[in-house]
């Protein structure tokens, strides 16, 4: 039977480093952290994401505020506020929760914030840096997902390691920071990386997935990883949630990709949906949130 990886208790361990770092922070003449979110449009789950955001921060010292946004509010509108947002001094940590409504360009939207604030690790130049292998700021549901690793003693040097998925906001970072040279500075993982996607051929995936010392998943495709593509031992990193209506009780519950209670009698390690990766996507946005204060108090005072 697999250990389980709880998300959920790393996820309160980080986050009280945190307030203990952002009171050392404040102690030596600082202000505490500020963070702003910008949510347009009136989305549920996104209501619910920022509002577990701000609850994070407050939790650990950092000050934060929600600019809410009709969802008629045009891109140029929203651009101008980011751009006020990145001149503002009180300003250490901008996100602007997605989606955005379909009459604003995303990417254009995410590459308005300035790098130093890109909290979420979505302007293009912190994307292309982590690429590269250099210092930036990488976004938090893959920082997640390393640290976990790394916390849960997982060895990833030279294992063979499946993604499966291929998005450029989850996927593909996590593909980067499993491979790349833990010499240099991102501290990656030096693992062998496999990427999986929708087009794999079902016989292929299991294949590659069968083969791998590790298997990060995050597709949104409910019991898509069974018991039969495991290696005995492997660990198991579900990125994925959806939410399902339980076909015993009638009632919605939330899911991940993976077949939980079968691929756990075999996997070494797995993490559960929810409170495996979830959490630490919140932990590590407030890390990233105090890692841009702490840089922005040395440009500032420079």
């Amino acid at each position: 039977m697999a250990q389980i990886i709880d998300g959920k208790a790393i996820a309160a361990e980080i986050r009280a480093e945190l307030r203990k770092d952002v009171e050392a922070f404040k102690a030596t003449g600082h202000r505490e952290p500020h963070l702003t979110a910008i949510l347009v449009g009136n989305d549920q789950a996104s209501e619910t994401y920022v509002r577990m955001k701000m609850n994070a921060a407050q939790d650990v010292g950092i000050s934060s505020e929600t600019r809410r946004l009709p969802a008629t509010t045009s891109e140029h509108e929203l651009l101008d506020i980011i751009d006020t947002l990145n001149k503002d001094e009180s300003v250490d940590g901008i996100l602007v929760q997605l989606p955005v409504p379909d009459h604003m360009n995303e990417r254009k939207v995410c590459n308005a914030i300035v790098c130093e604030k890109d909290v979420d690790g979505f302007n293009v130049f912190n994307v292309g840096r982590m690429c590269l292998d250099m210092k930036s700021m990488i976004p938090a549901t893959p920082l997640g997902v390393i640290e976990l690793l790394k916390r849960a003693g997982i060895d990833t040097f030279g294992k063979n390691a499946v993604v499966v998925g291929r998005s450029k906001n989850v996927s593909m970072p996590i593909a980067m920071l499993m491979h790349a040279d833990g010499r240099n500075e991102t501290g990656a993982m030096d693992a062998t990386v496999t990427i999986c996607h929708r087009f794999t051929p079902p016989k292929e995936l299991a294949k590659y997935c069968s083969m791998a010392d590790i298997i990060i998943t995050a597709t949104g495709v409910p019991g898509l990883i069974t018991k039969e593509m495991v290696k005995p031992g492997a660990c198991v990193i579900d990125v994925g949630i959806t939410r399902i209506t339980d076909p015993n009780t009638g009632k919605t519950k939330l899911v991940g990709d993976v077949d939980f209670e079968e691929v756990r009698q075999v996997a070494g390690y797995i993490t559960p949906v929810p409170g495996g990766v979830g959490p630490m996507t919140v932990a590590m946005l407030m890390h990233n949130t105090f890692t841009a204060a702490k840089n922005l108090a040395k440009i500032n005072k420079s």
